[in-house]
């Protein structure tokens, strides 16, 4: 499993031109997932993200969590993050799970995000074709592996 997090001002996902997602100030979450990807991988990279303290404290300093600012959190599913460029031009996706394994990771993470945060996490449309818009915020981008 990789994440790649982003802290953002706003962030919105379309598919088909009609907004599916839409957060104010918190964390843009693309998410992909891998076949040995376990329930226990999904739950502490959840805890992770909703801990990560990457949001200022009031003198400034990263010290601050989206659970401790009451950010949004907006996940969006992403295979290419699994993509194995080292050879060639072209990317191999062979380290990505296959969507009928991928999709029931997914919804997982996103309910124990939603669990985490005792809120509704907005989400993008598994598989489809998105447009995501974001106003990155410092900029912060952080990588999370569930194998490192």
């Amino acid at each position: 499993m990789r994440l790649v997090i982003q802290r953002v001002s706003e962030a919105s996902v379309s598919v088909n031109g009609q907004v599916v997602g839409a957060i104010g100030p918190g964390l843009l979450v693309l998410a992909g997932f891998a076949p040995a990807d376990t329930p226990a991988d999904l739950a502490r990279l959840a805890r992770k993200l909703v801990q990560l303290r990457i949001f200022a404290d009031a003198a400034g300093q990263m010290n601050r969590s989206v659970l401790d600012t009451g950010g949004e959190v907006l996940a969006i599913s992403q295979f290419t993050l699994l993509a194995d460029a080292r050879k060639g031009n072209r990317p191999s996706y062979a380290a990505a799970a296959s969507p009928a394994v991928a999709e029931p990771l997914y919804q997982q993470f996103v309910a124990l995000v939603a669990e985490l945060l005792a809120r509704p996490v907005p989400t993008g449309v598994f598989g489809a074709d998105m447009q995501v818009r974001l106003l990155n915020d410092g900029p912060v981008t952080i990588v999370l592996d569930s194998v490192s």
